[in-house]
């Protein structure tokens, strides 16, 4: 199965709720999400999804992806789109680094791979676990009492998993995890994530200070070594995010004991090829997993839920379902939320098929 043509499509995803804001006064409100096709010369089509959490999240930009795929394209015209690993080599050797490039391709190879094999890609990615999977709910940054009292519509949503958008001033940010706290129930968790935000002596500040309270904290310096510095000082269960991007910091975390939880994002690895390998590692060394990606759509939706659900269940700590949080829906099959869980597609591939009016045109085109 040659790769005869590759295409990148942009569509504009506004959030429901206006805005989304976490750390260091960093907000969205309308995500840039480049949808990826790899046409064959079988007749087959496959489909992906690439969408990076603004300029100032992670290395990573949404035109670059664009751009990216006019500059990787011509080297996979005529590479055999199943031969997964082959083909992810490929792509490391004619672009160094920019592994969010390479994730809507890669992805797009796995829907075709499944479409080839009459299989669900959660089958292909090692077995589906059990009838659904748990999710998260962001909590965009605002006010403690804002924050607090976003957590009953929430759980009305069937969540019991809630990540805390801090990061920002110390004292602030004790209060919200201290009011979020209160109005959780049993069988509620917290995650109180600062996405890099805080210094290490805020952080170190905030984890004293909320040492009573039922929360993990996630990734609250920029660097692994302030994070690590964190981490010897606090009892809590401990979440690293932005710096898990391969895996020699799987590894050299799991030797440090630095982390009781890793996010796997697919983008941030290259993919799903990578993810999968990032995903076994953890559950071959005992480390439990958020699933997901930086954001997306309905495809990313669809290749988070593939991944999640082939992952065994005493490994997976959350998953999560972005197109819920957005306005636009762009795919037919796409898996919805279903009370605060979500569940692979049984059809083969990814289990979508794109609404090409609302896609439109494509940008790029490499043939």
């Amino acid at each position: 199965m040659r790769i005869t043509r590759l295409s990148a499509y942009r569509v504009d995803l506004p959030l429901k709720e206006g805005s989304y804001k976490w750390s260091g006064g960093k907000a969205v409100n309308v995500f840039d999400s480049t949808i990826i096709r790899v046409d064959t010369d079988t007749g087959l089509t496959g489909w992906g999804e690439v969408c990076p959490l603004g300029p100032f999240y992670l290395p990573a930009y949404a035109a670059g992806v664009r751009s990216g795929l006019a500059e990787l394209g011509p080297h996979l015209l005529g590479e055999n789109a199943l031969e997964l690993g082959k083909l992810n080599r490929r792509m490391d050797a004619a672009l160094k680094g920019h592994a969010y490039v390479k994730s809507g391709i890669d992805m797009a190879c796995w829907d075709l791979l499944g479409k080839a094999a009459n299989q669900p890609v959660c089958v292909l990615l090692g077995g589906r676990y059990g009838d659904d999977v748990g999710l998260y709910r962001a909590i965009s940054q605002e006010s403690p009492e804002q924050m607090a009292a976003k957590v009953a519509g929430y759980r009305a949503e069937g969540y019991r998993r809630f990540q805390l958008k801090v990061g920002g001033a110390a004292d602030v940010d004790v209060e919200r995890i201290k009011a979020v706290a209160a109005e959780l129930r049993p069988g509620d968790r917290l995650v109180a994530d600062a996405n890099t935000g805080w210094l290490m002596h805020d952080a170190l500040r905030v984890v004293k200070a909320v040492q009573d309270v039922d929360v993990y904290i996630e990734q609250p310096c920029l660097t692994y070594e302030e994070c690590l510095t964190v981490r010897k000082h606090t009892d809590h269960p401990f979440v690293l995010d932005e710096v898990i991007d391969g895996m020699d910091v799987l590894l050299r975390g799991h030797a440090d004991q630095a982390m009781d939880v890793v996010n796997i994002k697919i983008s941030k690895f290259g993919g799903l090829t990578k993810a999968k390998q990032a995903r076994d590692l953890c559950v071959s060394l005992g480390v439990a997993m958020t699933l997901e990606d930086s954001w997306g759509g309905d495809i990313v939706t669809a290749a988070i839920s593939h991944l999640a659900h082939s992952t065994p269940t005493e490994f997976l700590f959350s998953s999560t379902d972005f197109n819920s949080y957005v306005t636009v829906d762009f795919a037919d099959g796409a898996p919805k939320r279903q009370n605060g869980r979500l569940a692979a597609s049984l059809a083969p591939g990814l289990g979508i098929t794109p609404r090409m009016d609302v896609i439109g045109k494509p940008l790029v085109i490499v043939e």
